[in-house]
């Protein structure tokens, strides 16, 4: 019996790691929905994509906004009954503002993107991914994010005195863990885009381009706990060689 096609929406999949995470998994033969704040930016990338044989669909969605990511239901749901995999991709940087020099605008859209974006399209396509045999949901973070790394001397993060961006991947890695918790019939696990070990990241225009690691080598975590199998485990956290501390 042939096996069903897999599928998988990327949000943010119009560059950088969404958009290698798209092209790798297209390349096993999976659907891609790519998600995309951006029509036009969305169309451009997914028109490469399927130059390269890859079956994918480009999906308006800007994660900040309910009106969207209800319209993204409704067209993802029009071309498959079930989403095998979900990778929230898609967040914002902030400005690097110090702590004494952050306030709550400067926060607030940062957190809106990168923690309130992946629970409202979670909460979002809970059904499409329910009808799954084997679905998995995939929290791109951030090393930034860990209070092991943040707290060790020797990581660069710990010197980048911020507020904004690593309390929001902190954020997200306990939505990670606690949805992990309720909904075990999901895979929920979180990722980083480097070596923490190494201490090493992936160059995207997030960081201008000043990571050590190629933007495939960012994906690698991507990929891997987006490939994992009904016994694989749920609620970690991870780099492309191995488990991340909390």
């Amino acid at each position: 019996m042939t096996q069903p096609q897999s599928s998988v929406l990327i949000t943010g999949a119009n560059k950088g790691l969404g958009l290698e995470a798209a092209r790798r998994l297209g390349s096993r033969g999976w659907r891609v929905f790519l998600g995309s704040r951006d029509p036009g930016r969305g169309r451009a990338a997914a028109d490469k994509l399927a130059v390269a044989g890859i079956d994918v669909i480009m999906v308006p969605l800007d994660v900040t906004s309910d009106e969207s990511v209800t319209a993204a239901v409704d067209v993802v749901g029009r071309h498959t009954d079930r989403l095998d995999v979900l990778i929230n991709n898609a967040g914002a940087p902030g400005h690097v503002i110090t702590p004494a020099d952050a306030t709550v605008d400067e926060l607030r859209p940062v957190f809106a993107a990168n923690v309130d974006g992946p629970v409202r399209v979670t909460h979002a396509f809970l059904p499409l991914l329910r009808t799954a045999d084997h679905p998995r949901v995939v929290m791109v973070s951030s090393a930034g994010g860990s209070f092991a790394v943040v707290t060790d001397p020797d990581q660069p993060v710990a010197t980048m005195h911020e507020l904004a961006y690593s309390a929001s991947k902190a954020a997200l890695n306990m939505i990670t863990v606690r949805y992990a918790q309720a909904l075990p019939e999901i895979k929920f696990n979180a990722v980083t885009p480097g070596e923490v070990a190494e201490h090493t990241f992936a160059a995207t225009d997030m960081n201008h381009h000043t990571g050590q690691l190629t933007v495939t080598e960012g994906t690698d975590s991507i990929i891997a706990a987006a490939l994992i199998g009904p016994e694989g485990p749920t609620g970690t956290f991870t780099d492309r060689v191995g488990p991340v501390g909390w």
